[in-house]
């Protein structure tokens, strides 16, 4: 346990939110194209996918946060 603040984990918020955001407006401008002529239980299904995805690297960024190693 880390007794000294570090700046990696408002940072690390910080860029979260900006990949976030980031991430929500492409899937928001591109995905609808693709797929706004399929079934809408397709469509959740794609969607719940996509909400599902960023997830993925999560566990990684938020031990680096907190201890400064990806491993």
């Amino acid at each position: 346990m880390r007794t000294e603040p570090t700046l990696r984990i408002p940072l690390g918020i910080l860029g979260l939110c900006a990949v976030l955001t980031v991430y929500a407006i492409v899937i928001a401008r591109y995905v609808p194209d693709l797929i706004g002529d399929w079934n809408a239980l397709f469509q959740a299904i794609v969607y719940l996918a996509l909400g599902l995805v960023w997830l993925l690297p999560l566990r990684r960024f938020l031990i680096w946060m907190e201890t400064g190693r990806w491993g």
